[in-house]
């Protein structure tokens, strides 16, 4: 399958693009329902990633050390990425107040 944006093939694994209609302005998801999507999702993955653990502590069957590490990793990713867009916010936010009109 050819990519319309910039005409590439597809890996088989990608599947089709996304059509118009998924992007949040077309489904009127504003800035704050995204945020708020995006904290939820690190919100679960820290909740995951202590399930894990205390699955892996408690001996739950099926639970592993590997399991209980990939979630806690996957946990503090989400939250290192929060925590970098929140810098670039505050960062363009004091850019925007220092300009002088």
């Amino acid at each position: 399958m050819i990519n319309p944006v910039f005409s590439v093939p597809l890996a088989p694994s990608m599947g089709s693009p996304p059509a118009l209609t998924d992007s949040p302005a077309a489904s009127g998801a504003g800035f704050a329902d995204l945020l708020n999507g995006a904290l939820r999702g690190v919100s679960a993955a820290q909740s995951a990633a202590g399930s894990a653990e205390a699955g892996f502590a408690s001996g739950v069957p099926g639970a592993t050390l590997g399991k209980a590490l990939v979630a806690n990793d996957r946990a503090e990713v989400a939250w290192n990425a929060t925590v970098a867009v929140r810098n670039e916010a505050v960062s363009a936010y004091q850019s925007i107040m220092s300009m002088q009109f």
